[in-house]
């Protein structure tokens, strides 16, 4: 319980924390070998040199959700969150050895809703992959979490997240209001099984590839918020 209690200051007060080996070396083999046999045609799917993703993954991939969501996973998920919370989005992301793919400091803005629907308090719509993307009101996005799952060692030498620890207290914060002589960086360097759990204005960023080292993450969001009543999570998942 002293741990529990430690990881949920340290992601009230930095925005983020770090635990190792939280996945098995034989779930997270099973977890590979289930994105190894996807139908990879689908509209969620991108591909490039750069850059492999798979959005909705919990939905292309339901048979994820077993191995992830073991008996252990979920009493941490709601010890640390509270036992309200429900899925609202999930992206498996690959980074492979050689990537120059890299993201610019920034905070995670919009949710994933079913439709698009001109409301008050719900802005600057995107449409990718004929998935909409919203940004919502500044009360929900504070009640995000989200966890990601790493299936390879990361490092900063192989695109781990590098991120503003306390940014995420300042409401909306434009990378270049950054202010680097007040501000420090960190390197979220996680063990393969590991999992980091940040919260979504939490300044963040990721780093060209430098080592010959995969990457593959899976990003998985959770909220105990309802949206307007003309909107829906696209991905919502109860636990």
């Amino acid at each position: 319980m002293v741990k529990l209690d430690s990881y949920a200051a340290k992601i009230e007060n930095d925005g983020f924390v770090m635990i190792p080996y939280v996945f098995t070396e034989q779930l997270v083999t099973q977890l590979l070998q289930v994105v190894d046999q996807a139908d990879t045609s689908g509209k969620t799917f991108r591909k490039s040199a750069d850059l492999f993703a798979i959005r909705q993954f919990l939905k292309e991939l339901p048979g994820a959700i077993g191995l992830i969501f073991n008996t252990d996973f979920k009493a941490l998920i709601q010890d640390l969150f509270g036992k309200d919370y429900f899925i609202v989005k999930s992206i498996y992301f690959d980074k492979p050895e050689q990537s120059n793919w890299f993201v610019s400091y920034h905070q995670d803005l919009t949710i994933s809703v079913d439709k698009k629907v001109e409301l008050e308090g719900y802005g600057m719509w995107t449409v990718k992959q004929n998935q909409f993307a919203v940004q919502p009101p500044l009360e929900i996005l504070k009640k995000i979490y989200t966890i990601r799952i790493h299936l390879d060692d990361t490092n900063e030498n192989n695109g781990a997240l590098k991120v503003i620890p306390g940014s995420h207290l300042k409401d909306i914060y434009r990378s270049e209001d950054i202010d680097w002589s007040i501000e420090s960086e960190v390197s979220c360097n996680v063990p393969r099984g590991g999992i980091m759990i940040m919260k979504p204005l939490l300044m963040h960023s990721s780093s060209r590839t430098t080592s010959n080292h995969k990457r593959r993450v899976i990003h998985i969001e959770f909220c105990n918020q309802e949206l307007h009543s003309d909107l829906k999570w696209i991905e919502r998942i109860n636990l």
